[in-house]
């Protein structure tokens, strides 16, 4: 398989090319190195460097790659970073897509498997309904979790209208090696870089705010699911489980094993309170679970840090 990463030099992008690469696949990747490293460039790939932003790079750099499979990355991706600056996150999460989907459709409309977001997109949902499943209603209380729906609508109406193939893959929260701690605003990331550099780590609120922790690896194989799995269709990728900032401090104090500074501030607007997904449906249909449980994961994580 020819495949087509945009946001490769990135975080979960680089993982995705690394087990694309081990199975024997081509990997090109796509990326402007605005998030993602030149160090993240899995050995074997080939890089374009360029932005989606720019509408005749990127349908110049699908045509030349002819990809089977376009796994779509690229983005914003920060919560806050969206409530602070609308425009951008609109300009690069729709405006980004909506030039690739225009650069498929000039080039033979191959599959999209495109990263969205289940941390953001379902708001706040009722304790009661938790895990949430694909057909929960999407009420995103941020500009970043409403652009990642809107592509997914996007998408659904090129499928439409154009008969695009695409599938879309709702991201819990995403931890792991290589995770930028300054830039892509993971909790695991930036109190793991704070630890090493003897720093304090503050924790929003009470702490007692959840999120479905999921390991990078885990997401990188859903992702490569997706390109088999039937086209127009959503899933959930995380584990399941509701897991408090507060025992994500205990895990990553534990995978330590020192001294580690924590101190507590006022609660930030535009958070979820408490998430995690249903992966029933990617059980069933891609025959996909994670393999890595959340202890196993932040050692795996401090280690690469160190």
């Amino acid at each position: 398989m020819r495949a087509l990463v945009t946001g490769g030099a990135g975080f979960i992008g680089s993982h995705i090319c690394e087990q694309l690469i081990a199975r024997g696949d081509e990997v090109h990747i796509l990326d402007d190195l605005s998030n993602g490293k030149l160090a993240n460039v899995a050995p074997g790939a080939t890089l374009h460097e360029g932005s989606l932003c720019d509408a005749e790079f990127t349908a110049a750099t699908v045509a030349a790659v002819k990809p089977d499979v376009i796994f779509h990355l690229a983005a914003q991706v920060s919560v806050i970073d969206s409530l602070k600056d609308m425009h951008n996150d609109l300009q690069r999460n729709v405006g980004g897509a909506i030039n690739l989907i225009l650069a498929c459709r000039a080039n033979g409309q191959p599959k999209i498997v495109y990263s969205s977001t289940g941390g953001a997109i379902y708001g706040d949902p009722k304790v009661e309904d938790l895990p949430v499943d694909e057909t929960y209603p999407a009420l995103p209380l941020s500009p970043y979790g409403l652009t990642k729906h809107t592509v997914e609508r996007y998408l659904g109406l090129e499928a439409l209208v154009h008969g695009q193939p695409y599938t879309v893959v709702r991201f819990a929260n995403v931890y792991g090696p290589r995770q930028d701690p300054h830039g892509e605003a993971g909790v695991v990331a930036i109190f793991t870089r704070r630890i090493l550099d003897g720093g304090g780590c503050t924790v929003f609120g009470d702490g007692e705010q959840t999120r479905d922790f999921v390991y990078v690896g885990d997401v990188a194989r859903a992702c490569i699911a997706a390109a088999d799995a039937p086209d127009g269709e959503i899933f959930n990728v995380g584990t399941g489980q509701e897991t408090t900032v507060n025992q994500v401090v205990a895990a990553l104090r534990a995978a330590w094993d020192g001294e580690m500074n924590v101190q507590n501030a006022p609660a930030r607007p535009g958070e979820v309170q408490r998430i995690s997904l249903d992966i029933t449906k990617a059980e069933k249909v891609m025959g996909w679970k994670p393999q890595v449980g959340f202890v196993e994961g932040i050692q795996m994580t401090v280690d690469s840090f160190r």
